[in-house]
């Protein structure tokens, strides 16, 4: 096995495609974390210019934005409906003020239904929800940097992130290099004259996995030490604490299972085609069933994972972000799964000889 292993690295090293493919990798992961990059102390004098609204549903430290407590998400939230209803329903000044304060006593659940039986207003709700981040000023960001990273190091929120785009860009980049793992064995002359070799199924299936394997992991080591590099070299002069292991933990974690089924599924799928060229497009219809969104119990449209999802998203603002409900099972489940493809190529690849 561990011949066919080292055969398999060497093959993948040669290829203009393998550096070619890690090259755009690691740009398009760049490309998307680099904001996240910019994140510092701001100085006394320093101002974060942008364009967008005063308060957003959805904002980033990095734009300017901090959470809003239950308190100023109310208080934003009534400025807006106030100026809604003198712009839009022709309310004047003085009887829109006496509104807003006539609904104090009422939670906001009891305004949103008054104003909509009252005055047909049916955006308050949503108004409401985009109040939930707003510009903040520079000892409110500094603060609000201060009371996140007092108890985990920034490298622990930004690993996340990490992995979120390592994992994205990695499953494509798998999908397309790995279809070379049995492109030479499955030639006709070739993969019948493997069946008539002394060497076991086990043992050929496994060192070609353990191949592919090594590539991805090599390249994702690769990832974990330039983007460690670039965290501590960015972050530097705020002295934020960056830590090489929070890399690798989110890596195994969220990353090497998904890659270990892409490499299972692109197995089985070659060898029961005899051609790893129809695993390509099934394997990108897999990521995008694992990119989907969904409904929650509660009706919510977001990111919540699927079962045996071979991506992990964490969408969201850069320390607010939580693995999906059940990932960490789902990631057992993958490793899991992926022994019973293997086990079942191995059966698939002994009948064949036979």
């Amino acid at each position: 096995m561990l011949a066919i292993l080292k055969r398999e690295v060497k093959n993948y090293l040669k290829r203009p495609l393998f550096w070619i493919g890690t090259a755009i990798v690691i740009l398009g992961v760049f490309q998307a974390l680099s904001p996240y990059l910019s994140i510092h102390y701001l100085k006394p004098d320093e101002k974060i210019v942008n364009d967008y609204p005063e308060a957003v549903r959805e904002g980033e430290v990095y734009e300017g934005y901090v959470p809003s407590s239950e308190e100023q998400k109310r208080e934003i939230w009534e400025k807006d409906i106030e100026r809604t209803l003198i712009s839009e329903f022709k309310i004047d000044k003085e009887k829109a003020a006496n509104l807003i304060n006539e609904m104090k006593d009422k939670n906001v659940a009891q305004a949103c239904e008054y104003l909509e039986k009252e005055y047909h207003y049916k955006g308050a709700i949503a108004s409401y929800e985009n109040a939930a981040y707003y510009k903040g000023t520079n000892g409110e960001i500094n603060l609000y940097l201060k009371q996140k990273l007092e108890d985990k190091p920034f490298s622990y929120y930004f690993s996340r992130k990490f992995a979120d785009f390592t994992g994205l860009f990695m499953g494509f980049f798998a999908t397309l290099l790995l279809s070379v793992l049995f492109m030479q064995d499955t030639r006709k002359n070739t993969y019948e004259l493997l069946h008539t070799k002394p060497i076991r199924a086990g043992t050929y299936i496994l060192g070609k996995i353990a191949g592919g394997f090594s590539v991805c992991l090599l390249v994702l080591a690769v990832l974990n030490v330039v983007f460690w590099t670039l965290c501590c070299a960015y972050t530097k002069s705020s002295g934020f604490e960056v830590h090489l292991s929070d890399f690798i933990a989110a890596t195994c974690l969220y990353v090497l299972p998904n890659m270990l089924m892409i490499l299972s599924v692109h197995g089985f799928l070659a060898l029961l085609f005899k051609n790893p060229l129809p695993a390509v497009p099934l394997l990108i219809l897999y990521m995008v069933y694992s990119n989907m969104g969904g409904r929650n119990a509660d009706g919510v449209y977001g990111y919540y994972g699927r079962p045996l999802a071979i991506m992990v998203r964490f969408p969201g603002q850069l320390f607010d972000t939580a693995p999906p409900p059940m990932a960490l099972l789902n990631q057992s489940f993958l490793i899991l799964s992926s022994i019973v493809i293997i086990f079942i190529s191995i059966q698939l690849w002994e009948r064949r000889r036979i």
